[in-house]
């Protein structure tokens, strides 16, 4: 079997005389700010060494350089009944992570060869110099683990130049420690340092460490997990990617090395990163693809591995899993026909053309019948991203519909191998079960991929990708206001609306009015502009998804009008209780405003500033004696319309002393009076007489404990009696107020009633509006 181990191994003499070997990482040279040099993927082989209690382990080690990491062990058909946990140190902090498991649930291959070894799932866990790693077998197994067990290490390098672009750190991979420097663990690595006796450490499976030339990447080729089952016997071919390909002739149900022709497909190809786009080192992968007939199922799955990486990095983490499948699993090729990042980047995956229904290695039992998508992650308690769902709808949409597979449909498919699945649901190799179009790995092998959280997915992935498109809503109308169910507009307006289905998954978007389209936006669009016609209508939105499936939403009443609201009652000052000064008057603004559709507000604009609701018809202010003020008012209606009204009017204050008197009063000077002075009087039947031109006057007094009552005698007539007693003392009170519909000329007198006990009255004048 070939080595991947880019290990250089050395040996130094140390103080004491002994000899101990170390190993180093080819170093990258310091970049600066210009960028970082390009170096290849490398792979490295630790051996773990066993220890009592059925465990075997490697402590914690220095290393070169790696971002990925997995077990594997002699024997692709055994199975590790145990647990694998890792831990490796941050290259950036150089602290040490916790514990993390390795999924060894990993599919078998259906036809292991010679030199494929078993193996864990491969863990991304960003750039690291060091690592610790212990495999325990379950509690009740007494059966060994596995031979050879080691731990292998993926550097991913510097491959593209996007990434030779990007601002490096300047940090060099670092050495391998030699055991018994400070720095070194206090137990050596079973293949990286020298035992006790001087001689050199060999890797557990009893395989030499090569050290090839640091830029040789090339590893002797591999035997291929996925091969075809052993009736299976066409020759291979490998194609070039520009080259133009013949189709099948004899399609059948077993993957083939005969190139077919690509079907189009019902909806558009998503954009996807090419094997060239994320740098695949095609010399390592010699052999050519195989095909199946076609394509009746997408299995998604996760990656495992931490999901906080930058999407930056998503081309080093593809480059990696297509390491650790072919230099460690000795897989011919990366096994997922594609990888999908959380940013919802789609990466080409098994060679032999994206639009191709290329025989993969990603479903145990299921590989020859269906492609898979891997999304880069752990989704076991994380749900996925929208952007990576919408890429995973997009691309399963595409493929299926190469072979006129509906996304959201089910199918038969046939069993290649005897096994049960997640859920305990039996299958017979050659016997057909149905699936889901797009399905789940845990769907047809015994494992938790894709997690949980991404399972549960799933059905939002089919939705999509099959349409119509989902939860589509008019939200609000710009231009237009809401009143109840109905909008109203003068006649432009801006319809906005939502849908559950990402942008890329919708080929356009129709507004609708009375039914007609009367415009047309891209899938992308949120809004359309629309001019209606006066009159009541329907506005809907029709959304067309890219496999041509439409979905309408509900439509919203829209009324268009141009009436302006009225004010059937104008607006009108009165005067109303209050204290009264020469620069503030007690006054009442009142109004009524309709509208022939719906009145939406009315606002005060002037003299001050407020805003009513529509069945608001007064409101109460002050205003200045003796000059004249403009009220100014404005009518909106729900569509934009309105009406304004500004009537000015003037408060003025008559003086006790402009009344004609009868009977008895007397003088009184305070500046807490009207102009300094008053009238009182405590002569019964004693009277003063106000004569003006005015709309609506109000009787100003001043009111205590011992003060009287008095009549009120409007245009001769009787109509009220006031009581001006009072438990505090308070000056310029309008406690007697009268208001006509207009503005005449009106008589106003005061008769002083001489209440026994407490006959006096007061008074400060007369307050009318003209």
């Amino acid at each position: 079997m070939k080595r991947r181990a880019w290990l250089t191994l050395g040996a130094v003499v140390l103080g004491g005389g002994g000899l101990v070997t170390y190993a180093v990482a080819s170093p990258s040279h310091d970049p600066g700010a210009n960028g970082r040099a390009k170096r290849p993927v490398k792979v490295y082989d630790l051996g773990l060494k066993g220890t009592t209690g059925g465990k075997q382990e490697l402590p914690r080690t220095d290393t070169g350089q790696f971002s990925m990491l997995g077990v594997s062990w002699t024997g692709a058909a055994k199975r590790l009944g145990g647990t694998a946990q890792v831990r490796t140190r941050s290259l950036e902090t150089g602290e040490w992570s916790a514990w993390q498991d390795l999924e060894l649930d990993v599919d078998p291959p259906e036809k292991p060869g010679s030199g494929v070894r078993g193996a864990s799932e491969p863990l991304w866990v960003g750039a690291s110099d060091g690592v610790q790693v212990q495999v325990v077998r379950k509690n009740g197994i007494t059966a060994a683990l596995p031979k050879g067990l080691e731990v292998n290490l993926v550097d991913p390098g510097v491959v593209t130049a996007a990434e030779a672009r990007q601002s490096g750190t300047g940090s060099e991979p670092a050495a391998f420690v030699a055991a018994g420097s400070p720095d070194a663990p206090s137990e050596a690595p079973t293949d990286s340092a020298a035992p006790g006796d001087g001689t050199t450490a060999q890797p557990t499976d009893g395989q030499t460490i090569a050290s090839p030339d640091p830029t040789d990447t090339t590893p002797s080729a591999p035997t291929d997990t996925t091969s075809p089952a052993p009736t299976d016997t066409t020759p291979t071919v490998t194609p070039s990617d520009s080259a133009s390909v013949s189709p099948s002739t004899s399609p059948s149900a077993s993957a083939s090395a005969t190139v077919p022709t690509a079907p189009p497909s019902t909806v558009p190809e998503p954009p996807i990163v090419l094997r060239a786009g994320w740098g695949a080192d095609e010399s390592i992968s010699p052999e050519a693809p195989e095909y199946n007939a076609d394509v009746k199922a997408v299995f998604v799955h996760h990656t495992d591995g931490a999901n906080d990486y930058s999407c930056a990095d998503s081309p080093s983490i593809v480059r990696s899993i297509y390491a650790y499948h072919v230099q460690v699993s000795g897989w011919k090729d990366i096994g997922y026909n594609f990888l999908v990042d959380k940013c919802g980047t789609l990466f080409e995956g098994r060679k032999g053309g994206v639009d191709l229904p290329v025989f993969g290695a990603h479903t145990y039992g299921w590989n020859r019948e269906s492609a898979a998508v891997a999304v880069l992650g752990d989704y076991t308690t994380t749900s996925a991203t929208n952007a990576a769902l919408a890429s995973i709808a997009r691309l399963a949409a595409w493929k299926l519909g190469q072979y006129g597979a509906d996304p959201a449909g089910t199918t038969q498919l046939t069993a290649g191998a005897t096994q049960k699945n997640y859920f305990g649901a039996s299958f017979t190799a050659g016997s057909t079960y149905t699936f889901q179009r797009i399905s789940g790995h845990r769907d047809g092998y015994n494992t938790e991929c894709p997690g949980g959280s991404l399972y549960d997915q799933l059905p939002t992935i089919r939705a999509w990708a099959a349409g119509p498109v989902q939860n589509l809503k008019v939200t609000t109308l710009g231009g237009a206001s809401l009143s109840g169910s109905t909008y109203y507009t003068k006649g432009a307006v801006t319809v906005n609306w939502t849908a559950t289905t990402p942008s890329s998954l919708i080929k356009s978007f129709q507004l609708l009015v009375d039914g007609k389209t009367v415009a047309t936006t891209a899938g992308s669009a949120t809004s359309a502009v629309a001019t209606l016609p006066l009159g009541s209508h329907t506005v809907a939105v029709r959304a067309v998804h890219q496999s041509g499936r439409t979905a309408t939403s509900a439509s919203v009443n829209v009324v268009a009008e141009t009436t302006a609201p009225s004010f059937p009652t104008t607006p009108k000052l009165s005067l109303r209780t209050g204290t009264v000064s020469t620069s503030s008057v007690p006054v009442t603004l009142g109004w009524k405003a309709a509208d022939d559709k719906a009145l939406r507000y009315v606002k005060l604009l002037a003299p001050t500033t407020g805003t009513f609701g529509p069945t608001a018809t007064a409101f109460n202010s002050t205003a200045k004696s003796g000059t004249a003020t403009t009220w100014s008012m404005r009518a909106y209606d729900y569509a934009g319309n309105y009406r304004t009204y500004s009537p000015a009017y003037t408060p003025l204050i008559l003086q006790e002393s402009a009344a004609t008197k009868s009977g008895s009063w007397s003088t009184r000077s305070s500046t807490s009076y009207l102009g300094g002075k008053s009238y009182s009087s405590g002569s019964k039947g004693a009277a003063l007489t106000w004569t003006f031109t005015g709309r609506s006057a109000a009787w100003a007094v001043s009111r205590a404990t011992t003060s009287g009552q008095a009549y009120v005698y409007v245009d001769g007539t009787k109509t009220a009696t006031v009581d001006l007693k009072s438990a505090t003392t308070q000056y310029r009170q309008a406690v007697w107020t009268k208001t006509w519909s207009g503005s005449a000329k009106h008589t106003v007198k005061i008769v002083v009633v001489g209440t026994s006990g407490r006959p006096t009255v007061t008074t400060d004048g007369l307050v009318y509006i003209k």
